[in-house]
């Protein structure tokens, strides 16, 4: 982004402070381009960038009132993209981990068995690991995994706070990976 068009984006957004729906309109579409250039050359796919410019757009009309006049427009608005950025990578990270545990496990118990007998052998493996978790992480981990309920609904029905039953589960997890012997990098 150029000085000029900078100038001309802190001027949309000055009137967009003071009340000009038209003017913020034009602010939000050239920011969108702006941003959306910004974010790819960041990051891996254009869903990942359109997610994260989403959020970074909802993040400054939610911040508008911060702006202030007499400071360049574009570092704010880089400085609130690349915090979308960080926050969208972080849970990305986490939900990517979550993944590849369920698949080492998975790929851990499917290695015992040949194809004719996985089915039957897979789910009596199961229940023979969560048979030898305490009591509570494997009620936790069957909540969430077997029966597909949301961290909150398992808090809910086994009077634990969210808290406990997410380090519960990873508890649980990391016992379950010890039993196979799957070591964590």
């Amino acid at each position: 982004m150029n000085k000029d068009e900078e100038q001309h984006l802190a001027q949309l957004l000055v009137a967009a402070q003071g009340g000009d729906r038209k003017a913020y309109e034009q602010f939000l579409a050239r920011t969108a381009d702006v941003l959306r250039a910004f974010l790819r050359k960041r990051m891996e796919s254009e869903e990942m960038v359109e997610d994260v410019l989403q959020e970074s757009l909802l993040a400054i009309h939610r911040a508008r009132h911060t702006y202030l006049p007499d400071r360049p427009v574009g570092p704010w608005l880089f400085a609130i993209s690349g915090n979308r950025m960080i926050d969208f990578y972080r849970r990305f990270r986490r939900v990517e981990k979550n993944e590849v545990t369920h698949d080492i496990l998975e790929s851990s118990i499917l290695g015992r068995h040949s194809n004719s007998e996985a089915a039957e052998g897979i789910e009596q493996d199961i229940q023979e690991l969560l048979e030898q978790l305490p009591e509570k992480q494997r009620r936790v981990i069957e909540l969430l995994k077997l029966e597909e309920l949301s961290v909150r609904d398992v808090s809910e029905k086994l009077s634990m706070s969210e808290s406990a039953v997410k380090v519960t589960a990873f508890r649980g997890y990391e016992t379950l990976r010890r039993f196979l012997g799957v070591v964590r990098k």
